[in-house]
């Protein structure tokens, strides 16, 4: 990686972060994917993926820690409140948020790829961004990072209802009202066997509530049956 530009990435810190790296070439490696490794073989050998396992567990403790302290829930529930904190949709969306996506070096392939592949490609560099941090500033500057970008989220996510399995909320919720458990039916299924995408709808009583879309069948129900509780909470509304 000799002669690669990093002014970008020091402004980044120094703006977004709010301080200067020992060693900028942490957070360069932060943001660079594997598919950009293989693509540059000659000039770049580091890719995040092992600062990611190392913030992936950074980010995890400090999660805890701080749910363990500051609430008196049963371990069930704190447990559903930190998958919700920690899950590729939010820390994703947190990256975006950052607005490191520019600076996240990538394949071409990847760069044109769908938008889920994205937003996991965004939420492995924040989680290596964790990792760059705590390496490079300790573990305090790392938590000040993740309360500010993650556990700052939490209010929202009680508030929303999200932290709740979406399947069993629906069948909660469709069960009281209509006396019913939602069935899953494949709706339609495209794409080759490698990157498939499945169309999923949640029903009631034969009838359609909500529809979902994803890579696995699994994924496809989860967000069908968000769709279908917010269905139900229009109705109440209404």
């Amino acid at each position: 990686m000799t002669g690669m530009p990093v002014g970008p990435y020091v402004e980044f810190a120094r703006e977004k972060l709010g301080f200067e790296y020992n060693d900028i070439q942490l957070l360069v490696t932060a943001l660079t994917h594997r598919s950009y490794v293989n693509e540059h073989k000659k000039s770049v050998s580091d890719h995040n993926e092992r600062l990611e396992f190392l913030g992936d567990a950074v980010l995890e403790l400090v999660v805890t820690d701080y749910l363990f302290n500051n609430f008196s829930e049963a371990e069930g529930i704190l447990t559903s409140w930190r998958a919700a904190l920690v899950r590729t949709e939010s820390i994703g969306a947190a990256g975006q948020a950052l607005g490191y996506e520019p600076l996240v070096r990538m394949s071409k392939g990847e760069k044109l790829g769908g938008t889920r592949a994205r937003l996991q490609i965004l939420a492995n560099a924040f989680e290596a961004t964790i990792g760059s941090i705590y390496l490079d500033q300790g573990y305090d500057r790392a938590s000040e990072f993740i309360h500010k970008h993650i556990i700052a989220t939490l209010p929202a996510i009680l508030n929303g209802g999200t932290w709740r399995d979406p399947k069993s909320h629906l069948q909660e919720v469709s069960q009281q009202i209509d006396g019913a458990t939602p069935v899953y039916k494949v709706m339609s299924e495209e794409g080759p066997d490698h990157d498939k995408v499945f169309t999923l709808g949640a029903y009631v009583k034969d009838k359609l509530m909500g529809k979902g879309v994803g890579p696995s069948k699994q994924s496809a129900q989860q967000e069908a049956a968000r769709a279908a509780l917010k269905e139900y909470a229009k109705q109440k509304s209404v």
